[in-house]
C-alpha cells in the first residue's frame, strides 16, 4: 500500500489537468507530494522516502518552469518528462545501492531483516521491474508525442498495466522467495 500511496501525486495531478489544465496539474500535485512529505516528517511510524522526494522535486520543478517559462506543454510532453523523472529516480536510487523500494519493505520486516543479502537482492529485483514498467510507460509517451494518430487510450491503457504487474509483482515476488528460502 505504502508504494502505491506514493502515486496519489500523479493521480491527482492526471484528474486536475483533465478539469484545469497542465499548470494547474502539476500544482496540484506538487502540492500533493509535500504534504505527503510532510504527513512522514509527522509520523513515528513512516520515514520521507526517496520516491516522495523526488516526487515532489519532480513536479516542483516541472511546475515552476512551467510558470516562469510559460510553458504550454501538450499532455504527452508533460506525461513523457514525469515518467522519464520517475524512471530516473528509479535508476538512481539503485545506482547509489538503495533501491527505492528498500524503505517500503523495512516498515513491513523485523529490524533483523534490513541488510540480509536476500532482502537486500529481492528489493534490487522488485525496483528492477518497476524500472522496466516506467521505461514501458516513456515509451509510450514517446509515441503518443511523435505518432499523433495514436489514440489517447493507448498510453492510459499502457500506464495502468505497467503499474499494476509491477504492484501485482511487488505483492507476489517476496512471498515466492520466502517460500524458496523456507523450503
Amino acid at each position: 500500500m505504502g508504494i502505491l500511496l506514493a502515486f496519489v501525486p500523479f493521480f491527482v495531478y492526471v484528474i486536475v489537468e483533465r478539469v484545469a489544465g497542465v499548470t494547474a496539474g502539476l500544482v496540484a500535485a506538487t502540492v500533493t507530494s509535500a504534504i505527503l512529505i510532510f504527513r512522514d516528517m509527522l509520523s513515528r511510524e513512516r520515514t520521507v522516502k526517496l520516491l516522495e522526494i523526488g516526487t515532489v522535486i519532480l513536479f516542483g520543478g516541472l511546475t515552476a518552469y512551467a510558470l516562469t517559462m510559460g510553458a504550454a506543454w501538450t499532455i504527452p510532453a508533460v506525461r513523457l518528462r514525469v515518467d522519464a523523472g520517475l524512471l530516473l529516480v528509479v535508476l538512481v536510487s539503485m545506482a547509489v545501492h538503495h533501491p527505492f523500494t528498500l524503505q517500503y519493505a523495512r516498515e513491513h520486516v523485523s529490524r533483523e531483516l534490513w541488510n540480509a543479502p536476500e532482502f537486500i537482492r529481492t528489493n534490487y529485483i522488485i525496483t528492477a521491474v518497476w524500472a522496466a514498467a516506467f521505461a514501458v510507460m516513456v515509451v509510450a509517451d514517446v509515441a503518443m508525442l511523435y505518432v499523433t494518430s495514436l489514440p489517447t487510450s493507448l498510453a492510459i491503457i499502457v500506464t495502468i498495466l505497467a503499474i499494476w504487474g509491477a504492484a501485482r509483482f511487488t505483492a507476489w515476488y517476496p512471498k515466492r522467495e520466502q517460500t524458496s528460502v523456507a523450503a
